[in-house]
């Protein structure tokens, strides 16, 4: 063998032994997925085998959060690792131009070897084409449609047939099968469901029909003490008490989550067959919450638990303790991180998130102790007004910044359902004042 032969040998097994430590990367993001809708989350009926699995195999975050509980700048967050006040993508509205100009971690990730997909919704502005650093994109124009949907396929229009689910599914697992040259893959999955119009494939249609609906204790929330949500809106109150999610929808978003668990399901199953399991991070998240009549809410936008929390499973063979559970505060800002620190890649400084490889280690020493949310009011949406929020292990604290005299503190830990509002209790004062000084400083420090 030449010398030349010889070298160019060494460094192809150089590249094929770095691409064999680096793991393949499934991203799997729901939309609208409150943190206590699955069975392994402790929800009374919802069927999630294969999530439960997943949940067997790695680790259930206990205190996930997103940096803002909205679609599109959620997104945008999850996929630049930034607050949506430094990225720019704040509203649902028309950010397409904005989103293509993002360093996101598939970029990153395809620029350093990855083969890099994105199936399924992007949802900033209607445009559906494919955005930098995507070597397969299948996706659509805005929210999509359940039952037989147009897709953008690798930037052409196509029209599908089936199940919306289904459909994302089918594509995700045909990318986990092919052959990528040798290269680790990072697929994000991004679900349509459970968003409105909740609409449950046929096969699924029938689910929980007898199962009764059983409401928190901040269902029955009077709102007296709430400014921000009692305040005339259009000269109706913002919030009426004991409003928002019917009994209903709430059965058709489990029955939506099922046809997702059957792609987790058969996602697991490609990742065996294929002999991937071992090296692959799998990741399972939500865009935001959803309220099911928590404080007469619907939806999501507001400051409360049911909103911002979201449910996060992570595993990743040899690397995250099976049925194991990590209880200290994460952000959906810490993904985009922790997937470019998994392959090998040292992060962006300008990501506010952190990477999660050390609390997959068990070493939790120097983790964050605050966390901050926000969220800018839409003029679409105008009773949910601009806030930003700071939580720490027992008090949140939530400041609107566009209403006088209407900010909110509660004590996570005496009450964890949000019913009492302290920022007016003398005895709260010292938490407060610390809480708005901690504020300031969050802001601050993620302003570029």
């Amino acid at each position: 063998m030449s010398t030349l032969s010889r070298r160019a040998f060494l460094g192809a097994a150089a590249l094929a032994a770095q691409a064999a430590t680096r793991p393949n990367i499934v991203f799997i993001l729901i939309d609208d997925l409150r943190f206590n809708a699955l069975h392994c989350t402790g929800h009374p009926f919802a069927e999630t085998p294969h999530i439960d699995r997943l949940a067997q195999a790695g680790a259930i975050f206990n205190k996930a959060y997103v940096a803002i509980p909205l679609c599109s700048p959620s997104r945008a967050s999850f996929l630049t690792g930034r607050y949506a006040h430094a990225h720019g993508v704040t509203h649902n509205g028309d950010s397409a131009r904005l989103s293509h100009s993002l360093v996101t971690f598939p970029k990153l990730l395809q620029e350093a070897g990855y083969a890099t997909a994105y199936i399924g919704k992007i949802h900033m502005g209607t445009d559906p084409s494919p955005r930098p650093g995507i070597d397969r994109w299948v996706s659509f124009r805005g929210q999509g449609i359940y039952n037989d949907p147009p897709l953008n396929v690798d930037g052409q229009d196509v029209k599908a047939t089936g199940y919306m689910t289904d459909i994302l599914n089918g594509h995700a697992v045909e990318f986990i099968r092919r052959n990528h040259g040798g290269k680790p893959f990072c697929l994000t999955l991004a679900h349509k469901a459970v968003h409105g119009p909740f609409t449950p494939s046929e096969r699924h249609k029938g689910l929980y029909a007898n199962q009764p609906v059983t409401r928190g204790p901040n269902h029955e929330d009077t709102l007296e003490d709430k400014p921000a949500m009692t305040r005339e809106v259009n000269g109706q109150p913002a919030v009426t008490p004991r409003g928002g999610t019917g009994d209903e929808v709430i059965r058709n978003q489990l029955r939506c989550l099922k046809s997702i668990d059957d792609g987790v399901g058969d996602i697991l199953k490609a990742l065996d067959e294929t002999g991937q399991t071992a090296n692959t991070l799998i990741v399972f998240t939500s865009d935001n919450g959803y309220f099911w009549g928590d404080h007469g809410l619907g939806d999501k936008r507001w400051a409360f638990e049911e909103s911002i929390r979201i449910p996060m499973i992570a595993a990743w063979p040899g690397r995250i303790k099976p049925a194991s559970t990590i209880s200290q505060p994460v952000l959906s800002l810490d993904l985009a991180p922790t997937f470019l620190a998994a392959a090998g890649l040292t992060p962006p400084a300008a990501m506010h998130g952190r990477t999660l490889l050390p609390l997959f280690a068990g070493k939790t020493g120097g983790w964050r102790k605050t966390i901050l949310t926000e969220y800018f009011a839409e003029k679409n949406f105008p009773k949910t007004p601009s806030w930003q929020a700071v939580q720490d292990a027992r008090w949140k604290y939530v400041h609107y910044t566009d209403i006088e005299n209407s900010d909110e503190l509660y004590d996570l830990t005496a009450d964890p359902h949000e019913l009492r509002n302290r920022a007016r209790d003398p005895k709260a004062a010292r938490e407060l004042a610390r809480l708005k000084q901690e504020l300031a400083r969050q802001l601050d420090i993620t302003r570029t």
